[in-house]
């Protein structure tokens, strides 16, 4: 498997100065799913939207395929490099018009089938084509908006709390959704959640942000079971109590 996405000792600041992100090095390997989780605040977004080039560092550097970033065309890179965030925003008209924004931004045509098969893969009736994308509920707005996304057939797939305005069945069903697409198409997937159930259900690997830094990274089971560093035995065991007792 080739290495798709290397970061090199990134640094991103906020307005004031601080680091929000210090000195970020990792490398995305191509069919890998991880997760992404940390305290709210250490850096998780900022890292997505470094990835999906929606912000750029202030130190360090990023490279698609061995290729800086800051080479590549922002929009040839955002098709290749897809994001999904937690409140997905429907664009005016129908559904069939938001799945069209993208092919139609690179000149591509899209079949009626293809269509269908992009609906088929979230799990949405082929005759909600036609229907107003603005008026269809949370977790159809969230199907779309993956959908929206996969139209321009990404090699990576960004991930942003995508679940957590969502009700548990249709959280479910989204997670049954991104596992499928997985497994079906191999698609690489980095998914932030705040909810770590989720994160240890669904990663294959899973890096934990805090302070600004990645402080640990592995395969999933081994990093929720055996972590290796005190900051992720507290943040863990600290984020399933809170689970346990808004579940009570």
């Amino acid at each position: 498997m080739q290495k798709l996405i290397a970061v090199e000792n990134i640094l991103k600041n906020n307005l004031h100065g601080q680091a929000i992100l210090n000195g970020i090095t990792a490398s995305i390997i191509e069919g890998e799913l991880i997760t992404i989780i940390g305290p709210s605040g250490s850096g998780k977004s900022t890292f997505l939207s470094l990835i999906n080039r929606m912000t750029d560092p202030d130190a360090g550097t990023l490279f698609y395929k061995a290729k800086p970033y800051l080479e590549m065309d922002v929009l040839q890179l955002r098709k290749k490099i897809g994001m999904v965030f937690q409140m997905p925003t429907m664009l005016p008209g129908t559904v069939r018009d938001n799945l069209l924004v993208g092919p139609k931004l690179f000149r591509e045509t899209v079949t009626e089938e293809e269509l269908d098969n992009l609906l088929d893969q979230v799990a949405l009736p082929r005759s909600i084509k036609e229907q107003e994308a603005r008026s269809l509920s949370g977790g159809q707005k969230q199907r779309v908006s993956l959908a929206r996304t996969l139209a321009n057939r990404p090699e990576v797939l960004l991930l942003d709390e995508v679940t957590a305005s969502l009700d548990p069945h249709s959280s479910e069903g989204i997670e049954e959704l991104i596992q499928e697409l997985h497994r079906q198409q191999g698609t690489t997937i980095l998914w932030v959640t705040h909810n770590l159930k989720q994160a240890k259900k669904i990663g294959q690997y899973t890096w934990v942000f805090a302070d600004g830094k990645i402080v640990e990274q592995g395969k999933t089971i081994e990093v929720f079971e055996r972590p290796l560093h005190n900051v992720t035995k507290d943040f863990i065991a600290d984020a399933f109590d809170k689970e346990e007792v808004l579940t009570l």
